[in-house]
């Protein structure tokens, strides 16, 4: 995909790959990629998209279901 942008000197002052993981920031903060889909379209590990996000104040979308399925497996591995 190619985007493009008008030449002003905004968006001039950023590099692509800035420009990538703001857009993945922006996405990811109205839910519309998920935490892997955002670190890869920003060309980033996991955990460096997560700390981008933390470094513009976006939480981590983690729900109540996300939990409980988190503390299922942790029993599963502690029973096992």
């Amino acid at each position: 995909m190619t985007l493009v942008l008008p030449d002003d000197p905004v968006t001039a002052s950023f590099s692509p790959k800035d420009l990538l993981l703001e857009l993945a920031c922006a996405l990811y903060a109205r839910n519309r990629v998920s935490m892997s889909q955002g670190a890869r379209m920003a060309g980033l590990e996991r955990m460096d998209f997560q700390e981008a996000l933390c470094d513009r104040d976006i939480p981590v979308h983690y729900s109540t279901e996300d939990l409980q399925t988190d503390m299922e497996s942790i029993q599963a591995l502690l029973s096992a």
